[in-house]
């Protein structure tokens, strides 16, 4: 990727938003041509469309579209992260990938204040959480907007990732969504 777009940022994607967060979004990993390019998660790729506009609307962004990482937009009470940090092969990623950076995931969960709201986008997500906090898989099951009290008193959200072929095909309609994150802002901020 690197030698055929230069320009790119080609690096591990670091998080992005408020570091005192109640509320954090973990998706899977940098888009080729999103945060790959951009170097800020979700953005400049269709995922990032969705995520941002619900975070508008649940007033977590104060823009709904990220284009590029010197836009102006903030999170404020929100960060978003990825279980995986740089670009995996094929665009898709694997366990291995997932593994190698839970370490990066575990120390930004430590960071996390008690009762804060961690929105796993995807199964993927979903296990990293799982793993970086050394939690059984089968103790948790995946399902979309689904909750789960973990026992150092934060809670775990589930949404179906907000992939372009997840919205195109119906399985996470824009209102689904926009349920979940507002969900998750209720949870995050207590009301």
């Amino acid at each position: 990727m690197r030698a055929r777009h230069p320009g790119y940022h080609n690096a591990p994607v670091a998080p992005f938003g408020d570091p005192d967060a109640r509320l954090l979004v973990v998706g899977l990993a940098p888009g080729a041509h999103g945060a790959n390019k951009t170097g800020r998660p979700f953005t400049g790729d269709k995922a990032g469309e969705t995520l941002y506009r619900a975070l508008h609307q649940a007033g977590l962004a104060t823009r709904p579209v990220s284009n590029s990482a010197d836009d102006g937009l903030r999170l404020p009470g929100c960060r978003i992260t990825n279980a995986v940090k740089c670009l995996p092969p094929e665009n898709k990623p694997e366990t291995r990938e997932a593994d190698m950076c839970n370490v990066y995931l575990a120390a930004e969960l430590d960071a996390l204040a008690p009762g804060a709201v961690i929105l796993a986008l995807g199964v993927v997500a979903h296990r990293a959480v799982l793993k970086a906090y050394g939690l059984k898989l089968s103790a948790y099951g995946f399902g979309h907007d689904e909750i789960h009290a973990l026992p150092n008193g934060q809670f775990l959200l589930d949404s179906y990732h907000c992939s372009r072929y997840n919205t195109q095909t119906g399985r996470l309609t824009p209102e689904m969504f926009l349920a979940v994150v507002a969900r998750a802002r209720s949870l995050a901020c207590g009301s």
